[in-house]
């Protein structure tokens, strides 16, 4: 093969190159003996470890070289693997190694609470989190003190305040203390161009135009807590076809009022129709909020209440809730103050556990029409309720199916209330009584004594002072498939 002269006009013979190369090679074996020499030789001299190293003497010694990155030869879909295998614990250490761990932290993230809202604002969040599927805005959006100790709490909200803060009005959170609403439309409109993925957000004080965007870009959102929104701000999330699971928090005494009534029940109940699970905190309403409800969400299978504000009759739409199987009422000051005559009160024919949480069930009437309603319950929970005495718990029996019965904190019960009702229930198999002063061991009655005898499960300490769990430990009593008694070899 020819070349041309132009190509080889600065090329050196092979002989001229392999001389200059072994020429290097032996100054650089040379230049590493003396290096070695020297510090033979500063070593053998070296001080005693009392006498400490001059910066001359320092300055000699070798350095460490710096360790090899073993994980610049990984790709980043092989690292974005191994890190997602690690606990979430974890993920701030790792992300503090280098910037491409952070960065790669950053696309491993998907649940992101946001407390700062210039955060929002700059477009950084995008750029460091790029895959956030979950997003909470509420603590961004409310101007709290970030490194506060003091935390104050009701309910599901919790707030930082200041030492020196001094409520006006006995609230904790003042008008201007939240952002008004167009600067978090406009922070709502930056997220549904950034995460059209998005499935759970949360978010307080929004309107219609913020709530719009979300819903409009967000086609795969599932899950929406709203916080002091009204009613006219649900019309924005109309759109959200794949929405399942709803929390409303409107008004909290001491943060923040809100209204949502039968106006918004019934929007949301139109515009989101595959509901879930609705949970409603302090919200207004009444027969015909819960009557759009069960009629348009004909998926709805679990309702939570808490502290309702329902007008009298509201328990009668809860019959329209055909696939309902789980209602949970907490801290309700009142089951349904006029639920009306019975045979106008139908029943939830799917419905299978019953919670009733720090409420106040003193009201015979009310409990009758709760009961009346979940006739066809398995589950019976009660924990920490206020007058559940002998004669309002005695109405429980209209429940004919009831499976598990759990009672905690119920001081009013005795042991003779107890007993006419679990008797009654032929299909009970659990049994749970925690911290329910007035049922003694003493008083146990054979007749419940040899229900225990048969019950899968028995959980059994009414109080502090209770013999009968310590003395059935090891016995088999409330095991599946335990014996109770056992035949003694001669």
């Amino acid at each position: 093969m020819s070349h041309s002269p132009e190509r080889n006009s600065n090329a050196k013979p092979p002989l001229e190159r392999s001389s200059k190369l072994q020429q290097q090679q032996e100054e650089a074996l040379k230049h590493v003996i003396s290096k070695m020499q020297l510090l033979h030789s500063t070593v053998s001299s070296s001080p005693s470890p009392s006498s400490p190293l001059s910066d001359s003497d320092a300055s000699l010694l070798p350095l460490d070289p710096p360790a090899p990155n073993s994980t610049a030869l990984l790709s980043d879909e092989l690292l974005l693997a191994i890190f997602s295998k690690l606990p979430l614990s974890q993920y701030p250490n790792n992300s503090l190694v280098c910037k491409r761990w952070l960065y790669l932290h950053g696309r491993l993230l998907q649940s992101l609470r946001i407390l700062d809202w210039g955060f929002l604002d700059s477009g950084r969040v995008a750029d460091r989190f790029p895959n956030l599927t979950e997003i909470d805005l509420v603590h961004a959006c409310i101007r709290s003190p970030r490194n506060s100790g003091i935390i104050v709490s009701r309910k599901t909200v919790s707030l930082l305040v200041d030492s020196l803060f001094i409520p006006n009005n006995g609230g904790f959170i003042e008008e201007g203390d939240v952002l008004k609403s167009s600067v978090i439309d406009q922070g709502l409109g930056l997220i549904a161009n950034w995460y059209p993925n998005l499935r759970r957000l949360v978010a307080i004080g929004a309107s219609e135009s913020g709530l719009r965007s979300i819903a409009e870009e967000c086609q795969t959102l599932q899950e929406l807590e709203l916080h002091c929104c009204g009613d006219l701000a649900l019309k924005g999330i109309s759109q959200c076809k794949n929405l399942q699971i709803v929390k409303l928090i409107g008004c909290f005494d001491g943060f923040y009022s809100s209204v949502i009534s039968d106006i918004g029940l019934t929007i949301l109940a139109q515009g989101c129709p595959r509901l879930v699970r609705l949970e409603l905190y302090s919200c207004e309403g009444s027969y015909d909020g819960i009557k759009a409800i069960g009629q348009c969400c004909q998926m709805l299978e679990e309702l939570t209440l808490y502290d309702h504000r329902m007008d009298g009759g509201w328990l009668a739409a809860l019959s329209f809730c055909t696939n309902l199987k789980t209602l949970r009422l907490k801290s309700c000051k009142s089951i349904d103050s006029s639920p009306g005559p019975d045979e106008h009160l139908g029943c939830c024919p799917n419905i299978e556990e019953l919670h009733l949480q720090q409420c106040q069930v003193r009201d015979k009437q009310g409990m009758k029409a709760l009961f009346s309603v979940g006739g066809a319950v398995r589950d019976v929970v009660f924990q920490d309720c206020w007058g559940l005495a002998d004669d309002v718990f005695s109405i429980a029996s209209i429940c004919r199916r009831v499976k598990l019965i759990s009672l905690e904190g119920c001081s009013l019960l005795t042991i003779a209330g107890l007993e006419s009702v679990v008797l009654s229930w032929k299909e009970l198999q659990r049994l749970r009584v925690v911290s329910c002063n007035n049922v003694k061991d003493a008083e146990v009655t054979p007749a419940l004594a040899s229900l225990f005898s048969v019950l899968k499960e028995l959980k059994w300490r009414p109080d502090s002072k209770s013999l009968l769990t310590s003395s059935l430990e090891g016995t088999g009593v409330g095991m599946k498939g335990g014996r109770f008694f056992k035949r003694l070899k001669p």
